[in-house]
């Protein structure tokens, strides 16, 4: 069977994926102010980073529109999915689920499946990828669904923040409370709740060892590591996740680890120096 796998712009297509042609991403949008940026092959992250520490506002983000979640289920493939970022967090998931009913309203029966990744960025990925792998094994579309839906049930997603500003401008954190942080040079260690929110896991002094106990914590929550695949992206902190990702080979044994830049939703959220791991 031909198949498409569809991806909101907030999870990050390694090269690799982008080649097989059976890869799409459909675009998020930021806005800073009024400055408008599509979340797609033209974004410029040092550009974007700039305008966000320059204003004094937490960029604000929109979903992709039914109509544009239409036009990726549109073509000659059998079968369609979609990985949206967690639906709590965006409402890309819900315009993915309206544009599947607007399109099998006007084009009739297609197997068209969305998954609520409960994640963001490279927790994304993993899913995409992990569809691909039992699309590849000529499972039926049925089966790719409950097996990717339990995957998602086991995935961790972890991230670590350089900076508390991005948590203060958007009403998440107090002006006191991020003093004291970056003051203490704090940074907490975050995740994503079963349901797809973000939680505190924990923090630390120091980048260094919050991105230590990231890793300890996954690797300890991980079964079968040499079955899974790691995933690592970061917000303009390259050197910092390579050595992170050397780690995870060190101790996770995992069958792959691999690292990529963030996109533009992910740089919204990771902001600068920002890392976020999902296994």
């Amino acid at each position: 069977m031909s198949y498409k796998i569809v991806v909101d712009s907030c999870g990050e297509l390694p090269e690799k994926l982008k080649a097989s042609g059976h890869f799409q991403s459909v675009s998020l949008e930021i806005f800073v102010d009024d400055y408008r940026i599509v979340d797609d092959e033209s974004f410029d992250q040092a550009d974007f980073l700039r305008r966000m520490a320059e204003s004094p506002n937490c960029p604000k983000s929109t979903c992709p529109s039914p109509e544009q979640y239409v036009q990726a289920y549109d073509g000659e493939e059998e079968h369609i999915y979609i990985v949206t970022l967690s639906s709590q967090l965006s409402g890309s998931y819900n315009s993915a689920q309206l544009g599947r009913k607007l399109y099998l309203e006007e084009k009739g029966a297609k197997d068209i499946h969305v998954f609520d990744s409960k994640s963001a960025s490279v927790g994304q990925t993993l899913i995409a990828m992990k569809i691909q792998e039992y699309e590849e094994a000529g499972l039926a579309f049925e089966d790719v669904v409950a097996k990717v839906d339990a995957f998602i049930e086991g995935m961790n997603t972890s991230f670590v923040l350089e900076s508390l500003e991005a948590l203060r401008k958007n009403g998440r954190l107090s002006n006191i409370k991020a003093f004291v942080a970056s003051a203490l040079n704090i940074k907490p260690v975050m995740g994503a709740t079963p349901e797809g929110t973000i939680c505190q896991l924990g923090q630390a002094r120091g980048m260094a060892r919050a991105i230590d106990k990231m890793i300890s914590d996954l690797v300890e929550k991980t079964k079968n590591p040499h079955e899974k695949i790691f995933a690592i992206s970061h917000c303009n902190a390259a050197k910092r996740a390579q050595a992170a990702a050397k780690k995870v080979r060190e101790i996770g044994k995992f069958k792959e680890v691999f690292v990529i830049d963030t996109a533009g939703i992910s740089s919204l959220y990771a902001s600068d120096g920002g890392i976020i791991m999902a296994v």
